[in-house]
């Protein structure tokens, strides 16, 4: 059972978000596997997705994304008291990435472990962060979820499969307060759709269970909820977002729960980057916030497969003085051929 309880003084303070340079078109995997790319496309709602290079992996995208995330709030690294990673590609099975990413930046005494439920061990980090600052153990704390994401060649997943990075610096001031993290709630079963042991150097997935037993199911319960608890409904929320496997059944879902696509539209990227797993629901948070305005309210909920969703209800205090826009930038980079791609992959 989760208590209903506000945070009290807890806020993202500072964001960093770090995409690949390069692309590669749902339609050239499409035309190597010898597929209709129109209908793939069609089906999927996904035109292109985020490639890491052969040099980059979760690490060096989290080290990127962190320092803009440190530089935005200008807190001094050695004030972080907390450093939590979310990723499903760790770069070692048995060595922390955490205590890698802290050294780099320069922090030096401090809570750290890497967390691990598929593609929503970022926003556990989150709730991490909020209750060790809640509880007055820390000033500040950083969240990062980050992903260069495996996929079988040749299966469904290989789409949509992309990378990327977030990072979330959270303080207790509230004159530092871009956003005010307001209430958070969660659910969880053991439900088989997804996996990858640790052996495998791909993950499988179960078809069936990949919809309605587990996306939908566990999203839908953990926002009804959160909105229950907070005495809101989805209309009384300006922004919305999703996790993002895909670009449909995010849409499906804001449909089901009587969301419009006016509000899902800032942080919706899975067109233009696919899905980098754990930094799915992260990235669009942080377009969320770019294109937001103060006193809105935002809706979070990530969803990570084995199975579970996190959810959260933030307000935004202060427009954050951020450089460029997050959406603009997943429109862009350099498109790759298939072969490329297989290049990039195979070197790592």
């Amino acid at each position: 059972m989760i208590n209903n309880k506000k945070f009290n003084s807890v806020g993202i303070i500072g964001f960093g978000a770090y995409l690949p340079y390069y692309r590669i078109k749902t339609e050239s995997i499409a035309k190597f596997w010898q597929q209709d790319g129109q209908l793939v496309k069609q089906s999927l709602g996904v035109e292109a997705k985020a490639v890491a290079n052969a040099d980059e992996d979760s690490l060096t995208m989290a080290v990127e994304a962190s320092r803009k995330a440190l530089q935005m709030c200008r807190v001094k690294p050695q004030n972080i008291g907390a450093v939590f990673v979310g990723s499903e590609s760790h770069p070692y099975a048995v060595k922390p990435t955490g205590t890698i990413l802290g050294t780099i930046l320069g922090l030096k005494d401090y809570f750290c472990a890497d967390l691990q439920f598929a593609c929503k061990a970022g926003t556990t980090g989150l709730q991490l962060t909020a209750g060790l600052i809640e509880a007055g153990l820390i000033e500040y704390g950083l969240v990062v979820a980050s992903d260069k994401a495996q996929s079988k060649p040749g299966d469904i997943l290989e789409y949509t499969a992309g990378a990327g990075a977030a990072a979330f610096v959270l303080g207790r001031k509230k004159d530092q307060f871009l956003a005010k993290i307001l209430q958070t709630y969660s659910v969880a079963s053991d439900t088989p759709d997804f996996w990858r042991r640790s052996e495998c150097r791909y993950p499988e997935h179960t078809s069936r269970f990949t919809g309605e037993p587990s996306y939908f199911k566990h999203l839908k319960q953990c926002i009804n909820n959160l909105l229950k608890q907070s005495r809101l409904k989805i209309k009384d929320v300006d922004k919305v977002v999703f996790h993002m496997p895909n670009a449909k059944f995010p849409l499906k879902l804001a449909k089901n729960l009587g969301a419009s696509e006016g509000q899902i539209e800032a942080g919706f990227l899975a067109p233009f980057i696919g899905n980098p797993y754990t930094a799915s629901s992260l990235l669009g948070l942080i377009a969320s916030l770019q294109a937001g305005k103060p006193k809105e309210k935002v809706l979070l909920a990530s969803y990570g497969s084995g199975a579970g969703s996190d959810a959260f209800l933030l307000q935004i205090q202060n427009q954050p003085a951020s450089k460029g826009s997050l959406k603009i930038q997943a429109k862009a980079g350099s498109v790759i051929s298939y072969d490329e791609y297989l290049q990039k992959r195979e070197l790592v």
